[in-house]
């Protein structure tokens, strides 16, 4: 079926010489970054306003985006930050009751290149087998030869800090569902658990899912010590999500050992690799990790199974541990941890806030407030 919506030619050119070629739906020019793929059905606009896809440009594998369009609800930050997003067919005739604009008109704001109409089964593939590549979607140069030059020049992700591009730059309040400015006030406002929250890339609704279950929650840059986060009397501390190698953060991973042991911690995601290091473990890099929205995870001590949405390439590996903590989930598909427990400290690999995904995990949020509740009764 003929594609309605073509702007430009374009190319798609990976570290391995391999060519792919397309048409813009959105936005002209240059942009590089790390290709992955994600198995999501829906849930794209979630997908590509998640701060963890900084630095990489996203593959999606369901053939037919952007019919919902965008709408003012599902934002998972403030911004865009993925480099480019690839769909295999683009719808440009959205129908949805919540929509308030295009696609292609949300990509073009933020200054974003999305590309359709090439095989992105064959893309799929090529990555599942080769592993996650550095690639380059360019409608300003034709010259393969160049194309393949200049994006294995390309740094990638590997020992990168991008979480200093995507944390905010002061501290915040969230409440009534959006950031509030004005900073954090000292003293707690009410009588609810105080969360602070170390935005590495916080998607929204773990800071939503906090409120909804009556936290007063704070939001720390990425760069704050651990001094700082106390000194605010949070009752607990949350550990989010962010992009990039998470054993480029060394000062996040000294913050995070000043806070473990001290008050109840939760990792999720990026927030358990930083709690892996913190205790003495290493990261080490997926294949083509796992991005998406049906990634089956054993619950180790109930044995029951959880579908979870996931978004991460790199893992703790739990023999680095020593022992220190234990293991509490493990994904089905390659036994990579997906979760461990100690003291005071529990994390994840997956994203028990969802936002795209299923919402069998959403009871984390739960136990947590009920670790800082029983903290707080001891201290009384």
């Amino acid at each position: 079926m003929p594609l309605l919506n073509r702007d430009h030619s374009a190319l798609l050119v990976l570290e391995d010489g391999s060519i792919f070629e397309g048409f813009t739906f959105a936005g002209s020019g240059e942009t590089m970054g790390e290709v992955v793929f994600n198995t999501g059905m829906t849930g794209y606009q979630e997908v590509i306003t998640d701060p963890s896809y900084k630095g990489q440009i996203v593959t999606m594998t369901y053939p037919l985006i952007g019919n919902y369009g965008i709408n003012e609800e599902d934002m998972e930050s403030s911004g865009l930050h993925l480099e480019g997003f690839i769909v295999r067919e683009y719808q440009p005739n959205p129908s949805n009751w919540r929509m308030k604009k295009r696609l292609k008109e949300f990509l073009e704001e933020h200054g974003k290149i999305g590309l359709e109409g090439i095989d992105t089964r064959a893309l799929t593939r090529r990555l599942r087998i080769s592993g996650a590549m550095k690639g380059i979607i360019s409608t300003a140069d034709s010259d393969t030869a160049s194309l393949l030059r200049k994006v294995r020049e390309y740094p990638g992700l590997v020992g990168r800090d991008l979480v200093r591009e995507v944390t905010c730059s002061s501290p915040y309040c969230w409440r009534e569902n959006a950031p509030q400015a004005g900073g954090i006030p000292r003293n707690k406002i009410s009588q609810k658990l105080r969360v602070a929250v170390l935005d590495c890339g916080v998607k929204y609704n773990i800071l939503r899912l906090l409120e909804n279950n009556g936290c007063e929650v704070v939001v720390f840059p990425a760069t704050s010590s651990g001094r700082d986060i106390l000194s605010c009397h949070p009752d607990g501390i949350l550990l989010s999500n962010g992009p990039g190698d998470p054993a480029a953060l060394p000062y996040i991973v000294e913050t995070a050992s000043m806070l473990i042991g001290k008050l109840p911690v939760f990792g999720i995601c990026l927030g358990h690799q930083i709690i892996g290091q913190a205790i003495g473990g290493y990261t080490e890099k997926l294949k083509f990790g796992h991005h998406g929205i049906n990634q089956p995870v054993k619950n180790i001590k109930t044995g029951r199974i959880e579908i979870t949405s996931q978004n991460h390439g790199f893992v703790v590996v739990p023999l680095s541990l020593g022992g220190k903590a234990d293991n509490t989930y493990s994904n089905l598909n390659d036994h990579t941890s997906e979760g461990m427990q100690m003291p005071l400290t529990m994390s994840v690999q997956y994203h028990p806030e969802a936002a795209p995904g299923p919402n069998d995990t959403q009871y984390l949020f739960s136990q947590f407030i009920a670790m800082m509740k029983e903290e707080k009764e001891k201290a009384a």
